[in-house]
């Protein structure tokens, strides 16, 4: 999972070796930025290498609002003691300061070994709001992606039954991931793709076949290992009121009919599941296209003439460890059907001739080994090694009461994702499943999702954007105001300036959500503005006599709506004027 962010962060600019952060700094950490910068070039006489000009945010207030640690970087190339360094570069900036009525820096200190810590102009702080609103396009966007076609494809649960809870987190962080690329400037295409082919299709088949037999008054047995779950009776009744009569013996006729109509009424199963989540495919990719165009067979044929297919057992193997997988796989069995792997293959070179310029897959943890070997193939090809990432997940687990609950598809027992849905509402669901860092196992709190206190984080982000329309609406303001940074003098109050500070930040988070695979930080993010909103509406008044400072704060929360808004369009949540 690290190496394929790593390989994403460093293919999305001409800066290998950068950390995230380092590629999109916020608007006030480039002023601090570039005070360093200049105080640098000032006392050293030269431009500090790009990895010196770290800045992140003061842990404590009173210490500064950024601090930077490039004394300690930079001392032993320059041959100074860190702490003299940093005393050096914060005289040059203190006389800067001293020199410069609209520099941007009000105090600067050094503290422990060498760090520099730098207090920012309320004005400059202030320069931030109008900023939000002046954008051309949604504050947050960017141009990292450079409009380079990236293909998602996500969830690709094959039709054997409808989705569950577990494939719920994978639809939300695929959705949430293409949304977060979109917005970094990256021209997206979701992909669901269909393994409607198989020894498990056919199981499927010959599972409603029973299940109709039985619907029609005739004892028949499930096959072995086939599909236990009540969806199937359901799906037998429905069909039942299109037939005439249920074939009494499962040959091959039978077998195409049931396959068809189990896909077919998957499939529109599964499509209707997503839309009540609010994810949207622009492809439904079929796997029997594959099979049928030959592409399975072409794509054995190019191993083989890289050399990177033996035999053994009477099957054909991937010689996936010479090329970084994690263990030789087959790809033709002995019978001379091809595996998931060998179709996989197949697959993400047809993604290739799409003309795809990225791809990221969204997989659970459990397709580890699987990956590494479409990687291996992909190598042996020649395909660049950035081309194809994959966003790894766990799983996720229902908990009522303090108990996780046990569940088993093919046994029939679990919870589908249409279930959850109607009982919690989308936006719910789609929050809690987004709320924990993909590589974490997921306990979706069933009582926490119910919970209509502001105990529940994804209420509780649209309570902060409903309170303040409402604030708008009593103010009887249609078009709030987007104050200049003259305007915004009144704002001085500690909570204010924090507030802009955390506004500051949002372009960074998107591009750290997106790039880290981390979509989880944009809902962090989300509940902390939330949670700073509240506390400094609780504590200071909006509408209040002194008309400057009611239009500077009410500035301030347009921006805070403004913010939240994107970050719950992002999540794809809704907005509600009110609750």
């Amino acid at each position: 999972m690290e190496s394929e962010r790593r390989a994403f962060v460093s293919s999305s600019k001409d800066s290998p070796g950068l950390s995230t952060l380092s590629l999109m700094l916020t608007r006030l950490e480039t002023l601090v930025m570039e005070a360093v910068r200049a105080a640098y070039v000032n006392e050293i006489g030269a431009e500090p290498p790009a990895s010196f000009l770290e800045i992140r945010p003061s842990d404590r207030p009173q210490f500064g609002d950024y601090t930077s640690n490039i004394a300690l970087l930079a001392a032993s190339s320059t041959g100074t003691a860190p702490r003299d360094l940093g005393s050096r570069l914060a005289e040059a900036i203190r006389c800067q300061a001293k020199t410069d009525k609209n520099y941007p820096i009000d105090q600067v200190d050094v503290a422990g070994p060498g760090f520099i810590n730098v207090f920012l102009r309320p004005a400059a702080i202030h320069e931030v709001l109008p900023a939000i609103f002046q954008s051309e396009r949604p504050f947050g966007c960017s141009d990292l992606g450079e409009g380079k076609r990236l293909q998602v494809e996500f969830v690709s649960s094959n039709p054997t039954g409808p989705l569950t809870v577990g494939h719920g987190r994978q639809a939300v962080l695929g959705d949430v991931l293409a949304r977060l690329y979109e917005r970094i400037g990256y021209h997206i295409e979701r992909e669901y793709y269909f393994n409607d082919e198989g020894r498990q299709i056919d199981l499927l088949a010959e599972s409603l076949w029973a299940r109709a037999r039985q619907q029609s008054g005739h004892a028949t047995e499930l096959p072995e290992d086939g599909y236990q779950g009540d969806y199937l009776t359901q799906v037998a009744t429905e069909l039942l009121a299109t037939l005439e009569t249920v074939p009494e013996t499962f040959d091959n006729t039978a077998r195409e009919a049931f396959r068809h109509e189990a896909v077919t009424r998957m499939t529109d199963w599964i499509k209707d599941d997503l839309k009540q989540l609010g994810v949207e495919f622009d492809h439904w990719f079929s796997e029997t296209t594959l099979h049928r165009s030959g592409e399975v067979e072409a794509t054995l044929q190019r191993l083989k003439e890289k050399g990177g297919v033996y035999e053994k057992d009477g099957a054909q193997w991937l010689k996936a460890e010479e090329h970084g997988g994690a263990k030789d796989s087959v790809l033709i069995r002995s019978d001379g059907r091809p595996t998931y792997l060998m179709v996989d293959i197949a697959y993400h070179l047809d993604k290739h001739e799409r003309g795809f310029e990225r791809v990221l897959d969204i997989q659970g943890a459990d397709h580890h080994a699987e990956q590494t070997c479409v990687k291996a193939a992909l190598r042996l090809l020649g395909y660049p090694e950035e081309w194809l990432s994959y966003a790894v997940h766990q799983f996720v687990s229902l908990k009522e009461g303090g108990q996780v609950q046990k569940m088993s598809t093919r046994a029939g027992r679990f919870v589908t994702l249409r279930d959850l849905i109607a009982e919690l509402g989308k936006d719910v669901v789609r929050y809690f499943m987004i709320s924990r860092k993909p590589e974490a196992h997921l306990d979706f709190d069933l009582d926490l999702a119910r919970a209509e206190s502001s105990d529940n984080p994804a209420t509780y982000i649209q309570y902060a954007f409903t309170r303040i329309s409402s604030i708008f609406r009593k103010a009887e303001m249609l078009n709030p105001p987007k104050g200049s940074a003259e305007a915004l003098s009144p704002l001085g109050e500690a909570e204010e300036l924090q507030l802009i500070k955390t506004l500051d930040r949002f372009p960074q988070v998107i591009a750290h959500a997106a790039l880290d695979f981390a979509p989880h930080a944009l809902a962090e993010y989300g509940l902390n503005l939330s949670r700073a909103f509240h506390a400094y509406y609780d504590k200071h008044r909006i509408l209040i006599d002194d008309a400057a400072l009611q239009a500077a704060r009410l500035t301030l929360l347009h921006a805070i709506r403004f913010v939240l808004g994107q970050c719950l369009e992002i999540l794809g949540m809704d907005a509600p004027e009110e609750m």
